[in-house]
């Protein structure tokens, strides 16, 4: 249950039936992305890896699935205004999403964050406020600004169900080509791997689960491990899509239950991935939209038929 204009949700887990009903509702040029197994990828990585291109619609990520579903459960329309804070994708995701409903969006970012996606949730329409620190502090400003202004409505990644009932639709979908032995995805803020993962506890129930996080912001590894969340330090990697320093109670608690497990990949390992990817597959993505295949290749994962998501293709210049 969600209540605009305050900060807090009713917690409750994540629906299968919403998964599969957001497949309706979900803006049509965000979702039904490619998928497909590629023979160069698969003799380079010496494993059958069905890959699913979330880099191939207007905002180059999978984050309009969330933040399409959430507005169309909460209802939105203008003249609501709605906030996030974001180090980019989800910005994007959710001024895109705002713009088609003619409602006013305001996005606050991390000083510094990628000026590709903060130029990009600025193309959308959004007003975009810099905050001096990483993406704890935009968070919090942003929960400060939602809270001294009416008519506005916080979206939170990793927190609300529907943002991650809609990205659980890429579930929906990799299930059509066949069953799988593991799925691998990138944590950022958690919804990817939750509302993945809830789908496949149900319909490919043998199918492991594997977050990959970087070694430079291993918080969301660190809290899964604790069964409770665990602040980092400073995040230092290049992935500003996994830069997680503090993460979000409520994904932590998801993934605990979802998760088979939590693997970490360094840099390095991204940046080979991407040269891999872009060989093989023609895809220059984001690092952390290699950051499955990265795992893939320097982990010993369990399956011969695996899958991954190149989840966003916004990298810094």
């Amino acid at each position: 249950m969600y209540t605009i204009g305050t900060m807090t949700t009713t917690q409750t887990p994540l629906s299968l039936d919403k998964i599969a009903g957001a497949s309706a509702v979900i803006d049509r040029r965000l979702r039904d992305t490619p998928q497909y197994v590629d023979e160069q990828l698969t003799a380079a990585i010496g494993k059958e890896v069905l890959v699913k291109f979330e880099t191939v619609n207007p905002l180059r990520s999978f984050k309009g699935r969330g933040a399409s579903f959430i507005l169309h459960e909460l209802g939105l329309a203008a003249p609501d205004t709605v906030v996030c804070a974001s180090s980019g994708n989800f910005g994007q995701a959710v001024a895109f999403t705002a713009r088609e409903r003619g409602m006013p969006a305001e996005v606050f970012v991390p000083a510094g964050a990628n000026p590709v996606k903060v130029a990009r949730i600025r193309s959308f329409g959004a007003e975009v406020t810099e905050v001096p620190g990483d993406g704890f502090a935009a968070k919090e400003a942003a929960k400060e600004h939602v809270e001294r202004q009416p008519g506005r409505v916080f979206l939170e990644d990793g927190n609300q169900s529907a943002i991650a009932e809609g990205a659980g639709t890429i579930g929906v979908e990799l299930l059509r080509d066949g069953p799988l032995d593991a799925v691998v995805l990138p944590i950022g803020d958690g919804a990817l791997i939750t509302g993945v993962a809830t789908w496949l506890r149900e319909h490919c129930p043998g199918a492991k689960v594997i977050g990959v996080c970087a070694e430079g912001a291993p918080a969301q590894e660190r809290s899964f491990r604790a069964g409770r969340v665990v602040p980092g330090e400073p995040v230092r990697t290049i992935a500003d899509g996994m830069s997680i320093r503090v993460p979000v109670p409520a994904a932590v608690q998801r993934i605990g239950a979802l998760v088979d497990d939590i693997v970490l990949v360094s840099d390095q390992d991204l940046l080979d991935a991407m040269r891999l990817l872009a060989d093989t597959l023609g895809q220059l993505v984001e690092p952390a939209g290699a950051a499955g295949i990265a795992a893939i290749r320097t982990h010993s994962l369990p399956g011969a038929r695996l899958a991954t998501v190149l989840t966003g293709a916004n990298p810094r210049p």
